[in-house]
């Protein structure tokens, strides 16, 4: 049976929360999702030091949270549910440590005003953003400051979907993503649930995981671009169901916005089957596409069985125009993409020169297997640390 909560303490604690939420929605001017992430923080922080307390109290901190919520019910209106204090506790657990380490920056490249004294020490104390509409009495220093030490980017529907998310690098980059790219919420979750992450890591050294990480996805060479596979489910093709090429092409031309995003970052659209003619002899490309980052034409070319090395040789053909005959001289090489069903990685490289810019990509008309995709990757590290150790351990052999 639960025991009794200790009233007087509980309304002190009550009304604590209930203050932070009503100057919340009294100060914050910037925009509604700001506000609402940066009150979700401090009601999550306030939540997490209650509980925690110096009391191990298991019966007082689940029956914490029922209480709390229909206090602010019957006191400040809904939004406040028991699964939203939990979500708001989650939140405050996963940023807190972003948001110290962004406040301790300030602080100490900064001796300037009295706000910012008052704050580094209310900092510490956990009481930030009351320090802020405590010491502040325009919106504007309120919004400023707000933004300097609470850098949230995005919406609160956002970040429940980065709060599901347990690896911190992976959580990371869909952030820096969803930021820079400027995702609606369903787009964050349509790229979380196609895996976007493991398929562009799966496609990269060590070193460029981690900078996935770090700052997102940065386009500086045409391999950049790539992920293996494609994920075409919002083409609505069934799985398993015989279509031509044509078919296929014909889809990705009805949802051509969802089809550049999933190519990635600069994709412009400039035709389909586009014709070209060479020694009296017509040719057709599937879908040319221009990258603005790459600064390069990206010729497409779409097969629904085994790639061959026949269509290997027929894109190199055709990168081979555009570079002679259609790119300018302040444009970068084309660049070619087949993209297939399946491929033979050892058939793909036996065919095409090294350094030429074609390159191949599986698609899938359903989302991938995400736990698969997260085991195939950690395997793939492994593998890459342990040929690592074994090149540094025959280098330092060949040194003695």
């Amino acid at each position: 049976m639960m025991k009794t909560m200790n009233v007087s303490n509980s309304l002190t604690f009550f009304e604590g929360v209930a203050q932070i939420i009503e100057k919340a929605r009294a100060h914050v001017g910037r925009t509604a999702d700001l506000a609402m992430c940066l009150t979700y923080f401090e009601v999550g922080r306030m939540i997490v030091e209650e509980e925690q307390g110096g009391k191990a109290r298991a019966e007082y901190g689940r029956g914490l949270l029922k209480e709390l919520s229909k206090f602010l019910g019957m006191r400040v209106g809904k939004g406040f549910s028991e699964t939203n204090l939990r979500n708001a506790r989650k939140f405050y657990q996963i940023y807190s440590p972003s948001i110290q380490q962004t406040a301790s920056a300030e602080f100490e490249n900064s001796s300037k005003k009295r706000i910012q004294q008052t704050m580094s020490a209310e900092f510490q104390r956990g009481q930030s953003l009351l320090a802020i509409f405590d010491q502040t009495n325009t919106a504007a220093k309120t919004q400023a400051l707000i933004s300097r030490f609470y850098p949230f980017t995005l919406s609160w529907s956002h970040y429940l979907i980065l709060m599901r998310i347990k690896d911190d690098q992976e959580r990371r980059f869909y952030e820096i993503e969803a930021t820079k790219q400027q995702w609606t919420y369903k787009q964050l979750q349509r790229q979380y649930g196609s895996s976007l992450y493991e398929r562009l890591a799966l496609s990269r050294d060590k070193d460029a995981v981690m900078k996935l990480a770090k700052d997102g996805q940065t386009i500086e060479k045409p391999r950049d671009v790539l992920k293996n596979p494609l994920v075409l489910e919002f083409l609505g093709m069934a799985e398993r169901t015989e279509y031509s090429e044509s078919d296929l092409e014909t889809a990705i031309i009805g949802k051509l916005q969802e089809f550049l995003l999933e190519l990635g970052k600069g994709f412009l659209f400039e035709a389909r089957q586009k014709r070209f003619t060479f020694n009296e002899e017509h040719f057709m490309v599937d879908l040319v596409t221009y990258n603005r980052l790459l600064k390069c034409y990206v010729l497409i070319d779409l097969k629904t069985g085994v790639l061959k090395h026949q269509d290997l040789g027929q894109m190199q053909m055709y990168v081979h125009y555009f570079d002679r005959y259609v790119k300018t001289n302040d444009e970068h090489p084309t660049v070619g993409i087949l993209l297939c069903r399946e491929k033979d990685d050892a058939i793909v490289e036996l065919t095409l020169p090294e350094g030429e810019n074609i390159y191949a990509s599986e698609y899938s008309l359903y989302l991938p297997d995400k736990e698969l995709l997260q085991r195939k990757l950690a395997e793939w590290i492994e593998a890459f640390d342990e040929a690592k150790a074994i090149l540094e351990a025959e280098n330092a052999g060949e040194g003695k």
